[in-house]
C-alpha cells in the first residue's frame, strides 16, 4: 500500500467520522432548555481524572516507556472513562451526553483538524541544501519560525521548521536545548501578535478585540522575551558547539551538498495560506446558520472552515511526491499521538473548566479572588501569573475566555482603558504555554516528532526544570516593566 493510498484513506476516515457526528440522524428534539452543568456543585475531586491524565503524561513515558508506546491511547481512554462513569451515574446521562458532545463538536474535532491540516500540509514541505547546525543558522531558524508563527499558527511554524532544523542537527551531539528553545519560540511565543498565531488570540477576535490589537499590545513584551531567549541561545549553542569540535559529516549533507537552497513541495506553501484563510473565513463570515446536535449549536461557518481543512489537508495527500515526504521523515505517529491524548485531556477538563467559571463561588474561587483588590480594581500582575500558571496545564483557550469574562468589562473597556489587564490576561495565556508539554497542543507534536528522529528529549517533569530555569526568570522581569 503505497503512502497516498494510507493518507487517502486517513483522509476518508476523518471526513466520515465528522460526517456521522453532525448527522441530523444524531439530532435529538427535546423540550426544555439545553442540560447545565453548574461548577458551583463540583468539588476538587472531579479533577482527579484530569490530574491523572497529566501525571500518566509524565511519568508513563519515563518508568515505563515501552508500555506507553504501545498502549498510551487506552491510558487515555480510562482516564477519559474515569470522568465519564461516575459523572454519568451522579448527574445524569443527558447531561454527561451534552457535555461529551459539546466539548467534542466544538472544541476537540475543530482543534484537531486543524491540527492535522497544518501537520499534512506542513510535513509535504522539505528544505533541501547545505543546513549545518552552526550556532548562527540554528538562530536564524528560531527567529525565522518567531517571526512565522503570529501569521501562520504556532502549529503552522513550528511543523514547517521542526524538521530542517533536526536535519541540520544531525551532524551535531547536543541537540535536546535548540529543539526546547524551538518550543518556547515557535511554538508558542511567536504566536502573540495576531488572532491566527494563538487558539486564546482567537477566541478574543471572536469576543470582538481588534484583529491587529494583539499586533499593537502584545509586540514590546513578544520582542523583550524573544531578544532574551535567542540571545540566551546563541550563548548556550555556541557554548556546546565549540564544546563539540568539528561538525560530523552525514548522509544528508553528503547528498545535498551540490544545493545551497531548495523547496520541494512547494504547493504546500500555497495550501498553508488556504489553511490560514480559511480559519479567518471562520471569524468573520456570520451567516446567522447553525445545526443542533443535542442542544449543540454548530455554526455554518465552522462547518465550512472544517470541511475547506480537510480538503486542503487531502489536496496535499495528492499534490505531494510520496518520497519527498519519506525524505522528510514524515510519519502519522506524531498526530496519532496528539489527537488520542487530547481527547482524553479535553474530556477530563470539563470539570476544571466549570469550576473555574463558577468563580468566587467555585472550588477554586481562591484563583478568581486573587486577580482583584477588595474594592473590584483589577492586578494585572496577578490575572498575568493566574491565566498563566493555569494555561500551562489546562487548555490556554477556555482559560484566556474565563479571565477574559472575570474581568466583568465590555470589550471595548477591555481594549481602551482597561488595556493593561487584557495583555496581562493575553500575555500569560500565550507566553506560558511554554512552561509544559501540555500547554500549547505543538509543544507535544514537536517533542514527538523529534524522539521519532532521534532527538532525545526531557522527561514531562524535565521539561518544566528547562522551563523554570529559563521561561520563569523571563516572566518576573516582564511583570516587572508591564504589569506592576
Amino acid at each position: 500500500m503505497t503512502l497516498t493510498t494510507k493518507l487517502s484513506r486517513l483522509f476518508t476516515l476523518c471526513l466520515s467520522a465528522v460526517m456521522i457526528l453532525i448527522s441530523p440522524a444524531l439530532a435529538m428534539a427535546a423540550g426544555g432548555g439545553a442540560p447545565h452543568l453548574d461548577g458551583q456543585n463540583l468539588g476538587l475531586i472531579w479533577v482527579v481524572p484530569f490530574a491523572g491524565m497529566l501525571l500518566s503524561i509524565a511519568i508513563f513515558p519515563l518508568v515505563f516507556p515501552h508500555f506507553w508506546h504501545d498502549n498510551f491511547g487506552k491510558i487515555s481512554g480510562f482516564w477519559a472513562a474515569a470522568f465519564l462513569i461516575p459523572f454519568t451515574a451522579l448527574f445524569g446521562f443527558e447531561l454527561a451526553l451534552y457535555e461529551t458532545l459539546h466539548v467534542s463538536l466544538l472544541e476537540y474535532f475543530p482543534f484537531i483538524i486543524l491540527l492535522f491540516s497544518l501537520f499534512t500540509v506542513a510535513g509535504g514541505v522539505r528544505v533541501r541544501g547545505q543546513l549545518q547546525g552552526k550556532p548562527g543558522l540554528n538562530t536564524i531558524i528560531l527567529l525565522i519560525g518567531t517571526a512565522l508563527a503570529s501569521f501562520m499558527g504556532t502549529t503552522g511554524a513550528a511543523m514547517l521548521l521542526i524538521r530542517p532544523l533536526i536535519r541540520a542537527l544531525e551532524g551535531r551531539k547536543y541537540k535536546t536545548h535548540t529543539v526546547v528553545f524551538f518550543i518556547f519560540l515557535v511554538a508558542n511565543i511567536g504566536g502573540s501578535l495576531t488572532p491566527l498565531g494563538d487558539p486564546p488570540l482567537f477566541l478574543g477576535f471572536l469576543k470582538g478585540v481588534d484583529f491587529f490589537w494583539p499586533t499593537t499590545h502584545m509586540f514590546l513584551p513578544m520582542i523583550v522575551l524573544s531578544v532574551i531567549l535567542l540571545c540566551l541561545y546563541y550563548l548556550l549553542d555556541s557554548y556546546l558547539y565549540n564544546k563539540e569540535g568539528p561538525l560530523a559529516e552525514t548522509e544528508t549533507t553528503k547528498v545535498d551538498d551540490d544545493v545551497v537552497f531548495a523547496l520541494d513541495g512547494k504547493i504546500n506553501l500555497l495550501l498553508l495560506l488556504g489553511v490560514i484563510g480559511a480559519v479567518l473565513m471562520s471569524g468573520i463570515w456570520k451567516p446567522g446558520i447553525s445545526f443542533e446536535v443535542y442542544y449543540v449549536h454548530i455554526e455554518l461557518q465552522n462547518l465550512v472552515r472544517d470541511g475547506i481543512l480537510l480538503v486542503i489537508a487531502y489536496l496535499s495527500m495528492r499534490l505531494t511526491n510520496d518520497q519527498s515526504r519519506i525524505e522528510n521523515g514524515f510519519s502519522w505517529f506524531p498526530i496519532m499521538e496528539v489527537g488520542k491524548l487530547f481527547i482524553g485531556i479535553f474530556l477530563t477538563i470539563i470539570p476544571a473548566i466549570a469550576i473555574l467559571k463558577a468563580g468566587t463561588d467555585g472550588a477554586l474561587g481562591v484563583i478568581v479572588e486573587s486577580v482583584s483588590t477588595s474594592n473590584g480594581e483589577p492586578v494585572n500582575y496577578m490575572y498575568f501569573w493566574a491565566t498563566g500558571i493555569l494555561s500551562s496545564f489546562l487548555d490556554n483557550a477556555p482559560t484566556y475566555l474565563v479571565f477574559f469574562n472575570t474581568t466583568g468589562q465590555d470589550v471595548s473597556v477591555l481594549t481602551g482603558e482597561m488595556s493593561s489587564t487584557l495583555l496581562a490576561i493575553s500575555a500569560g495565556a500565550v507566553f506560558m504555554g511554554a512552561n509544559t508539554y501540555v500547554g500549547n497542543a505543538p509543544n507535544f507534536m514537536v517533542r514527538s516528532i523529534a524522539e521519532e528522529s532521534g532527538v532525545p528529549m526531557p522527561s514531562f517533569f524535565g521539561y518544566m526544570l528547562w522551563s523554570g530555569a529559563i521561561l520563569i526568570p523571563c516572566f518576573v522581569l516582564l511583570t516587572f516593566i508591564f504589569f506592576i
